[in-house]
């Protein structure tokens, strides 16, 4: 049995989970989120916590039951807390500034590099810090990793677009001398 899909979520107050047509609608202060339920696995709401349930112990059910558990707990977390990542920028002339809704970095191209994020995502520069927030904890990660491909962090002086923590281990380069 599934360790993760046998754990119950709790439902924060000011969160609402409904269910139709296989698809489960997350409503909470921060926004709303739908998850779409596999037929076979049911999620049962009871007194503030949700219990994800499998029918059989085919295949496909055990290997999504842990799955769908996480998905609506993630869910549940992103219409109440919502999810931040933060990266930084490590370089000589590198740096992030907003332009309107838009992401200006200089990477050290010869050009300025416009990021546009998606709708439901909110992007905040302060120089050399990127703040990426929203309540879908997948896009979230998906846009922050956008914003790293730009420039990723290289081996020999560590310079690039890092996450906030990101350890960068580095390497020795030439040796001078023969």
């Amino acid at each position: 049995m599934s360790r993760i899909g046998k754990k119950p979520i709790q439902i924060p107050d000011g969160v609402t989970v409904m269910f139709q047509n296989e698809v489960a609608s997350v409503k909470g202060p921060k926004g709303e989120l739908s998850v779409p339920v596999i037929s076979g696995i049911t999620v049962k709401d009871t007194e503030g916590t949700l219990l994800v349930e499998r029918s059989s112990d085919e295949r496909k059910f055990r290997a999504n039951h842990g799955t769908l558990r996480q998905l609506m707990s993630n869910a549940v977390i992103g219409v109440s807390q919502g999810y931040k990542k933060e990266l930084t920028l490590v370089g000589v002339g590198y740096q992030a500034q907003m332009d309107g809704i838009r992401l200006k970095l200089a990477l050290g191209y010869s050009h300025d590099i416009i990021f546009e994020p998606p709708k439901g995502i909110t992007i905040s520069a302060k120089r050399t810090e990127i703040t990426v927030e929203g309540i879908d904890k997948q896009l979230v990660g998906e846009v922050a990793a956008k914003i790293r491909s730009f420039r990723k962090p290289e081996p020999y002086k560590g310079k690039g677009v890092r996450y906030k923590g990101e350890y960068v281990r580095q390497k020795q380069g030439k040796t001078v001398g023969g």
